[in-house]
């Protein structure tokens, strides 16, 4: 098989073996430029994380220029019938921040390695570099996939949302303090981004996430807003959420960046 017809969301590696000669793939990895030139998927072109996110203060996690993101799928060797596969070394936070931009760029042809690199035969990689694709391409980027702070205020209460707070428990307390206030957005719900993977398994996500998110009122009839401080944590909970079909999910790309430091913003403790 050559082609990644009929597979979900998010794949093994047994799924991507026989696809990786497919003149369709584009293969991103997110891990770092060390691990990388260690040993990476072969075929799979790096890419920064820090170029999935705009960088500056106070909420580095907003999209990056239109121009730079233009330039890095340009780069990628972007097309309309591309499918791309991502992964990462951490679980999925990196990896789910590009699914993330590639909603937002309007692409639907994606897939998630499940565990990343650390799921990966370990006999089955390569420290060959492929060249870079090209030059810019033109995008057009749609806001569905994004919650700005101004829309999740004017949402706050609201019966068929809920805030998915992928930060960690004492983030979430105000114990720990990352912003001008801390805290969480009134009425998010804290399930830290690790508590959604197997540490036994890879870091593939936990088989049983859809009982668990069912239990903590995280439910598919609600609009599902994840964030964390920079929305990077916060991408494996946005691509938990799409690859269990949930219909209606953003990604809060200010976060707490955002939040906590904006002088008007309500926040718990």
């Amino acid at each position: 098989m050559t082609d990644f017809s009929g597979l979900p969301l998010v794949i093994e590696a047994e799924d991507l073996l026989p696809c990786l000669d497919s003149p369709r793939l584009i293969l991103v990895d997110l891990t770092s430029a060390n691990r990388y030139g260690s040993g990476h998927i072969p075929g799979a072109r790096f890419v920064d994380p820090k170029r999935t996110q705009l960088g500056q203060p106070p909420a580095p996690g907003l999209l990056p220029a239109q121009a730079d993101l233009e330039k890095l799928f340009g780069e990628l060797g972007h097309r309309d019938d591309a499918v791309y596969v991502v992964y990462d070394d951490e679980g999925g936070g990196w990896a789910g921040r590009f699914i993330w931009l590639l909603d937002v760029i309007g692409h639907k042809g994606y897939h998630y390695l499940n565990g990343g690199i650390q799921a990966w035969p370990a006999d089955k990689l390569s420290t060959e570099t492929p060249e870079v694709a090209g030059g810019p391409v033109n995008l057009h980027l749609h806001g569905e996939p994004t919650a700005t702070r101004e829309y999740l205020q004017s949402r706050l209460g609201d019966a068929d949302l809920v805030i998915w707070d992928a930060r960690g428990p004492l983030e979430y307390s105000g114990e720990k303090v990352l912003a001008a206030r801390g805290g969480h957005i009134p009425g998010a719900i804290n399930f830290e981004w690790t508590a959604g993977m197997d540490l036994n398994d890879h870091l593939r996500i936990r088989k049983d996430i859809a009982e668990v998110l069912q239990n903590l009122g995280i439910t598919r009839d609600k609009e599902v807003i994840t964030h964390c401080q920079t929305h990077h944590r916060s991408g494996f909970t946005y691509l938990v959420a799409k690859a269990l079909g949930y219909p209606r999910v953003k990604g809060y790309a200010g976060s707490w960046g955002e939040w906590g430091n904006h002088p008007d913003t309500p926040v718990e403790v």
